[in-house]
């Protein structure tokens, strides 16, 4: 199937493209490109801009800007993304990361979009021409959103406070069987003061686990003190996916045992 590709020089000219029918945003085309191959007749044309911020890297006084054209390898290599290399890293192969996008991996359905699982633990917003919006906002709507997105943005977590675990049955590249990542703060005396917890495959799209962070509070990381955590994380809301990989029910059952290391570290 033929697809008519346009190139804008700015992401409103893109923007203003996309409103035409059949049309898609090409970014890595990880996702639209393998959709096209394999007989989405829904795609017909493709948009793309290449309007310089899309591609940039900022990190200023802590906070971090990555446009939404930058792939998983460059975020791999920045020398001030070292935390969040690991995440980019559980995204596919050397090839695939090479060409998959932060913004792309912002649409990935579960069992893919590992680096998407990292942002909400890190309390992310997702730039769009109309603004910040923040990413649990995002990901919730993101099935009828047709703004390109632009950059996600977010404090850098202090050094050893981020913590994430991709989980698969095939390494070092298989599909997720659940990814989590975590932020967690404590207290002088070692208890938990905050926790964010973010889920990869326990539902489409990543999703947060507040019942097992409220449950963290004023604990220590210890077996005991994470029990609690654990318990309400395998009942907190989710709706893990069955695929090929693994069932529902797997899932369900290991998260609590694959969060339970995450959180003694």
């Amino acid at each position: 199937m033929a697809l008519a590709l346009q190139t804008f020089a700015t992401v409103k000219d893109a923007n203003a493209a996309l409103k035409s029918a059949g049309t898609r945003y090409l970014g890595g085309g990880t996702l639209v490109v393998r959709a096209a191959n394999e007989g989405d007749v829904s795609v017909s044309g493709l948009v793309r801009s290449t309007e310089p911020a899309l591609s940039a890297i900022e990190v200023s006084g802590g906070k971090v800007r990555i446009g939404a054209s930058v792939t998983m390898a460059e975020i791999a290599r920045h020398p001030d993304l070292g935390t969040l290399a690991k995440a980019a890293r559980a995204v596919g192969g050397p090839a695939i990361r090479n060409m998959a996008t932060v913004g792309g991996n912002l649409f990935a359905p579960s069992p893919y979009g590992d680096f998407a699982v990292a942002l909400p633990a890190l309390d992310a917003t997702v730039g769009t021409d109309d603004g910040d919006t923040p990413i649990e906002t995002f990901l919730a709507g993101r099935d009828n959103s047709r703004a390109i997105v632009t950059s996600v943005s977010f404090m850098l977590p202090r050094a050893g406070s981020f913590r994430f675990l991709k989980v698969s049955r095939v390494k070092p590249k298989g599909v997720s069987v659940l990814s989590i990542a975590i932020v967690l703060e404590q207290a002088g005396n070692g208890t938990v003061s905050s926790a964010r917890i973010a889920l990869g495959c326990m539902a489409d799209r990543p999703v947060r686990a507040r019942a097992a962070e409220n449950a963290l509070l004023g604990k220590t990381l210890d077996q005991d003190g994470i029990a609690a955590a654990l318990a309400a994380a395998a009942t907190d809301r989710t709706a893990p996916i069955t695929d090929p990989i693994a069932s529902a029910w797997y899932r369900a059952e290991v998260l609590p045992v694959h969060l339970g290391r995450l959180l003694l570290g």
